[in-house]
């Protein structure tokens, strides 16, 4: 199937793409506007001040962390993608979801992390949201694997069903530090952090085909 050929029930991915690359834009935005500006009158207040707002600098960095992921992630599997069909569209629309809603418990986190009691809920409610991701992006990716209709040519359809598993890893991991928040709320942040970092430089890459080699040579 030749890259520019339409398929029945699907359009371009090119709008849908720059949709949720603005999605994307102000969800990550939003996050500093989560930390407060101190106020203070003399320069000893003001240092006291910035360093009491520990909780909200480290809820920032780690959710800049995970949308900034999140959005390379999403970028790269676009890249491979060349026509969408109405029920993608909407299981884009369902991970957009979950992206926008995340400046919610970072916020949650932020204001309830120096708190023992609450910062565990916080955190759980921080741990859920990634959930909730991992299922949306799992849906998403066992759709577009389906019959890979929605993949241009270089992909390797069956190869490409087969990373599944790999994919589906999230809906282990993300609920267990749900439990962890309330073990250790820092911790389980922390560990939010590294697997975004995690997820960074260690993607599920999307299998291609090889390269045809020209007989004549």
């Amino acid at each position: 199937m030749a890259s520019g050929q339409v398929v029945a029930g699907t359009t371009d991915s090119g709008r849908v793409e720059a949709f949720s690359d603005g999605v994307f834009a102000i969800a990550i935005t939003l996050l500093v506007l989560e930390i407060d500006v101190p106020k203070a009158r003399t320069g000893h207040e003001l240092w006291h001040a910035l360093g009491s707002e520990w909780p909200s600098y480290c809820a920032y960095v780690v959710s800049f962390l995970v949308i900034g992921v999140m959005w390379v992630n999403h970028h790269t599997v676009f890249s491979y993608i060349a026509r969408v069909d109405r029920t993608l569209v909407f299981l884009n629309l369902l991970l957009l979801l979950v992206v926008a809603a995340l400046p919610f418990p970072t916020a949650l986190v932020a204001e309830n992390l120096r708190t023992a009691p609450s910062a565990h809920l916080a955190v759980a409610v921080y741990g859920a949201t990634m959930a909730a991701h991992a299922v949306a992006f799992v849906l998403f990716w066992f759709h577009v694997t389906r019959t890979g209709d929605c993949f241009d040519d270089r992909v390797d359809r069956r190869a490409a069903r087969a990373t599944r598993a790999r994919f589906s890893l999230g809906l282990v991991i993300y609920p267990l530090t749900v439990l962890l928040a309330f073990v250790s709320a820092p911790l389980a942040l922390g560990v939010h952090g590294l697997l975004a970092v995690y997820y960074a430089f260690n993607q599920t890459p999307v299998p291609t085909l090889p390269e045809p080699t020209d007989a004549g040579l």
